[in-house]
């Protein structure tokens, strides 16, 4: 029977996520991913999140708002955001997600439109405290289909290194 760190570092070595020394500040990766929001995805997001916020999921009230229609809920776009970008590079490297700054949301995102995601390298550091990670800080920015900017944020996520042969 192997032990569970070999089994953990075989699948490790499976995952498509970069690890620490592989990111190049100024990167900017391209995601191919791309998510079409439904009402069902505004919804869904909106009940498990115990958010009322008529603005989401009330048809006449958003009717009658600025907007004329649903908005879809910022955190499900944030979350889509991210998501989008787990793939490409952190999918399996990730120690830990340890926060978002600056985030915004400069144009609603409405039901049917398309999302698609950019992520640059901002900064690339190894751990003070521990040898076999570093941080690494990402600017996601998530667009629709016409190009309008609807997400941006800064995040920081540990990361790990690769190990010496």
């Amino acid at each position: 029977m192997q032990r569970l760190s070999t089994v953990n570092q075989r699948r490790r070595q499976d995952m498509a996520g970069l690890y620490l020394e592989e990111f190049v500040v100024g990167h900017v990766f391209q995601h191919t991913l791309r998510k079409t929001v439904t009402e069902s995805d505004n919804m869904l997001f909106s009940v498990m999140t115990l958010n009322p916020q008529p603005l989401h999921i009330d048809f006449d009230f958003a009717a009658r708002s600025e907007w004329g229609k649903p908005l879809v809920n910022s955190l499900f776009t944030l979350g889509l955001m991210i998501g989008i970008s787990v793939n490409d590079i952190t999918v399996g490297t990730t120690v830990a997600n340890l926060g978002m700054k600056e985030t915004v949301f400069p144009h609603p995102v409405f039901h049917g439109d398309t999302i698609r995601v950019e992520t640059t390298v901002v900064s690339v550091r190894e751990s003070k405290s521990k040898p076999d990670r570093g941080i690494v800080e990402f600017e996601h920015r998530a667009y629709n289909q016409h190009g309008d900017l609807v997400a941006k944020c800064t995040r920081q996520a540990m990361m790990l290194k690769k190990k010496a042969a």
